[in-house]
């Protein structure tokens, strides 16, 4: 639904984003991660069609984005971080103005439109200014939008930017309803426990090129090496963690708690058991250190592509 070979947008003399290739099937919902300034946004101008690439192509839905934009533009709904609404519409207005761009009755607008504000808590506020909405209401607006000619490729920028956590919630709650759907979204955000928690896939772009993709499990693989485990034993170690060296690689310790990694954790765990057991130790628990995205972010990040 969404592929690009070595894409790239040059500002003059600032390369903004450079051989970005990515391949994103129907019903996937890939995050794209970065710093501010790393491209994110000139990457989802691009798919799009509101920019054209400087190099490499790209195609949406079956569409490139430079010769086939008008229908690209069809295909797609966008919400940019600044949804750019008309302050002195109502909220109905301003949808009923897109719903005749995209060939909707003024009737048909309006009943998705009401249907759109009631999930989103919204309901009562529809024939007031946007002007007199908050940034949370605005953006949840600008979503409505996106969402109203039913698309196929969803491009969101930053969704649940200054929302209160019950509004994410529900943006978060409706992105999930389409991704089950069978749609196609990129996710650009800075909120790393969103992205974790919606994506299929996640691609880390930096300096304008992707240094890391993958689904989440095989970027701590790749990034993070080994699973770090833990135990925790019913004494202080009092130094008898030496024992251990012949089968583990002890990380951290601290009184009764042993950070460790191991290259084959099934056939070493029970062994490590039996040791502590010999010791006089008994276990209390046992279990695999949670890796979490952020730690792949940060080690990308602040490591990768220097």
């Amino acid at each position: 639904m969404i592929e690009t070979e070595n894409l790239g947008k040059m500002f003059e003399s600032f390369t903004a984003v450079c051989d970005l290739s990515l391949n994103v099937p129907a019903g996937q919902l890939l995050a794209l991660l970065g710093p501010n300034g790393a491209g994110k946004t000139t990457t989802v101008r691009m798919l799009g069609a509101i920019l054209k690439p400087t190099t490499g192509r790209a195609r949406v839905n079956g569409y490139d984005v430079v010769t086939q934009a008008d229908q690209v533009r069809r295909t797609i709904g966008m919400l940019t971080e600044q949804p750019g609404l008309y302050a002195r519409m109502s909220g109905l207005e301003y949808l009923a103005f897109y719903g005749r761009l995209y060939g909707f009755s003024d009737q048909e607008t309006r009943t998705k439109s009401k249907d759109m504000f009631e999930r989103f808590y919204m309901a009562g506020a529809e024939e007031r200014r946007l002007g007199t909405y908050s940034k949370g209401m605005r953006q949840k607006v600008g979503l409505i939008r996106a969402m109203l000619h039913n698309p196929a490729v969803l491009l969101l920028d930053e969704p649940t930017s200054a929302m209160d956590p019950h509004s994410a919630k529900l943006v978060r709650d409706a992105i999930l309803a389409l991704r089950n759907d069978r749609r196609t979204i990129i996710l650009c955000t800075h909120n790393l426990a969103e992205a974790e928690l919606l994506a299929d896939k996640i691609a880390i772009i930096k300096q304008g090129q992707i240094v890391a993709q993958g689904t989440l499990t095989e970027l701590k693989q790749q990034l993070l090496g080994q699973p770090q485990l833990e135990v925790r034993v019913d004494k202080p170690l009092n130094g008898q963690v030496k024992e251990l060296d012949h089968l583990v690689t002890v990380e951290w310790v601290h009184d009764d708690t042993i950070r460790y990694r191991a290259e084959n954790p099934d056939l070493t765990n029970p062994q490590l058991v039996r040791c502590l057991h010999d010791l006089g130790l008994g276990i209390i628990s046992l279990q695999q250190v949670s890796q979490s995205l952020e730690q792949v972010y940060l080690r990308v990040i602040e490591e990768i592509g220097d």
